[in-house]
């Protein structure tokens, strides 16, 4: 699942140039091109209430995401890679979804915004319809973030993200992408973590033996994770623990010293994210590293 070309959306916040130097160093693994990308929201050159276009309006904002662009892509040439733009007026991840199918695009970049100091990291509403709704991955992009451990709060810059990535697997399908996905890092990753959390609630009531015979069976497919990822010439170490998985996953992330997290995206959570808030959910909002997400 190499990611040769990618689509990087942005609205131009705060630190989204320093996010996209950051997802630069893909070179390494292969990365050919980035479509920069920017929609512009269809409210805001709309006539209202009659909804009709504005279309000067509409030029105008055009015109400033394209000379914005044109300042990026002197950085983007200089680490050999090749950048196009794409800039539509439309429904915003409506038209990401439509642009990445046009344009056949390996991963879709997406920067969340930042809440105001002390309210730590946000995925807003727009970013998880877009992980429900899209067929590719989708990377999270985290570049300076506050956040809280211990009762502390603490600020990170994630600026060499790809360099130890974390895979949080389920042993689903989506997992298995997630595992080819990580394999295809190497170049710009350096060594990759295995994690696997035994849910609580699955080793409640057990007895002593069948505990055992539980984490001896999650280190033998932990173990053979990372020996797919050896073979691909990926270091990799396994990684295990048994409690509650949101908590577990960024203790795991925190102590391994993992770079971003790697999530396959299974139906029934995402289903429930949606609507009530499930585990990838939480885990991409409450971690300080950014999260690839692999359908």
């Amino acid at each position: 699942m190499p990611f040769k070309k990618i689509l990087f959306h942005t609205r131009f916040r705060e630190e989204a140039f320093n996010s996209l130097k950051s997802v630069l160093a893909l070179k390494a693994a292969g990365l050919e091109e980035v479509l920069l990308t920017h929609v512009v929201p269809r409210d805001e050159v709309a006539f209202i209430p009659y909804g009709g276009y504005l279309r000067e309006e509409g030029e105008r904002l055009k015109a400033a995401a394209e000379a914005r662009f044109k300042e990026w892509q002197p950085t983007i040439a200089a680490m050999g890679v090749a950048s196009r733009i794409r800039i539509e007026v439309g429904i915003q991840n409506a038209k990401i979804l439509e642009i990445a199918s046009e344009e056949r695009v390996d991963l879709i970049v997406a920067g969340p915004k930042k809440r105001s100091f002390g309210q730590y990291i946000y995925v807003g509403m727009h970013i998880l319809d877009l992980l429900r709704r899209s067929p590719l991955p989708v990377l999270w992009s985290k570049h300076v973030v506050e956040f809280e451990v211990e009762g502390q709060t603490r600020s990170r810059v994630n600026d060499r993200f790809w360099e130890r990535p974390m895979l949080a697997t389920d042993w689903s399908e989506p997992s298995a992408k997630a595992l080819a996905a990580v394999a295809s890092l190497k170049g710009a990753a350096q060594s990759a973590i295995v994690a696997h959390v035994i849910d609580e609630k699955l080793s409640k009531g057990r007895g002593p033996q069948d505990r055992q015979n539980l984490e001896a069976e999650t280190r033998r497919r932990l173990e053979t994770y990372c020996r797919e990822l050896k073979a691909e010439g990926l270091e990799a170490e396994p990684r295990q623990s048994i409690g509650k998985p949101v908590p577990e996953v960024l203790r795991l992330s925190r102590e391994s010293h993992a770079s971003m997290i790697v999530l396959g995206k299974t139906g029934k959570d995402w289903f429930q994210q949606y609507f009530m808030g499930g585990v990838s959910h939480r885990i991409a909002e409450a971690s300080e590293l950014p999260v690839l997400v692999v359908p």
